[in-house]
């Protein structure tokens, strides 16, 4: 609540007087005028409830000034709407499922790192439609760029690594992108692939992919995930049961570098998982929808509520006043 004429709460000093004024007036009238040797014959006399109505109706009367002032400052109720209009971004995230993708030098290990940083960089987005590609020795489309950020998060769940033929096929994992974004009327579009490795499978190239996606204004950020040198990576022995051995680590920087820059995005490398996490936090910022925001203010006026409370106590203090405080002679 505000009050556009706030200066009239200066009037509310006016009450202390009256109060006084009052006090001092009913105080004077107790003083006795004509004395007496013993009053306890009056003692055990009924009293009379006319005596207390002086107060009820001193009572509504002040505060019945007082509604009137707060009525005078003029109390309103601000109802602010915002029409926010945003420029949607459409992106699809190509996420390799290939078995070197179980390697632990991301924490738990890199497909596991991989799920979470999407799931978190979906929870980012708000007026943009996001799509899911998977590859290994084949690609698929998870789903198509959508609005229903609950279902891709619940499919980013469900994913499971061993159900696609193993193998880098990252030509098709972009080619299956750029489908699903070439005839998209988004003002922007967004690839963003995250691999762990070099492409070694499917009848597209990398590079061929990004000439595809250049056509059609399609940008692509690239992610090397995995740390330099070697990591360790989970085996079944028959024998000893579950242990490690260290695989190589032979990300293709140069070919994602290049696939990337072609069409305007950058190349990043993750090598642990809070990398990775920045990673997504960077390009959340690089492809932010240009958002207007307009602001409508109105103000809905409350002084008619306290006028009528004002009105309705002093209503009831000066008819208190006049029907049981004064003289039959005067009735």
């Amino acid at each position: 609540m505000e009050f556009s004429n706030p200066q009239w709460f200066w009037a509310l000093l006016i009450l202390p007087v009256l109060i006084g004024i009052y006090l001092y007036r009913f105080f004077a009238k107790k003083r006795a005028t004509i004395a007496f040797s013993s009053l306890n014959l009056l003692d055990n006399l009924p009293g009379n409830w006319k005596a207390h109505l002086h107060w009820l109706t001193a009572a509504l009367l002040w505060a019945g000034i007082a509604l009137l002032i707060v009525a005078l400052a003029r109390p309103q109720e601000r109802l602010t709407t915002v029409e926010r209009n945003a420029e949607g971004i459409d992106i699809v995230l190509v996420m390799d499922m290939s078995t070197s993708m179980r390697a632990e030098d991301l924490k738990p290990n890199r497909f596991e790192a991989a799920r979470q940083v999407a799931k978190d960089f979906v929870d980012m987005r708000e007026s943009d439609r996001i799509g899911l590609v998977t590859f290994a020795m084949k690609s698929f489309t998870v789903v198509p760029p959508t609005l229903d950020y609950r279902l891709l998060k619940n499919l980013i769940d469900d994913l499971e690594m061993g159900v696609i033929e193993d193998g880098t096929a990252i030509g098709m994992g972009l080619a299956t992108a750029v489908n699903r974004l070439k005839e998209s009327p988004a003002e922007s579009k967004v690839i963003i692939l995250l691999t762990d490795g070099q492409n070694n499978a499917g009848e597209i190239d990398p590079v061929t992919a990004a000439d595809l996606a250049l056509t059609y204004d399609i940008k692509i950020y690239t992610i090397g995930a995995g740390t330099r040198g070697t990591a360790p990576y989970p085996v079944q022995d028959p024998i000893f049961g579950r242990r490690y051995q260290n695989i190589q680590v032979d990300i293709d920087e140069e070919m994602l570098t290049s696939v990337a820059e072609l069409t305007g995005g950058k190349y990043f490398r993750a090598t642990d998982t809070d990398e990775l996490e920045g990673i997504y936090d960077e390009i959340d910022e690089l492809e932010r929808s240009e958002v207007e925001e307009l602001i409508y203010t109105d103000y809905e006026d409350l002084y008619m509520k306290f006028l009528a409370g004002s009105f309705v106590l002093i209503f009831l203090s000066l008819a208190i006043n006049k029907l049981y405080l004064r003289g039959p002679e005067e009735v």
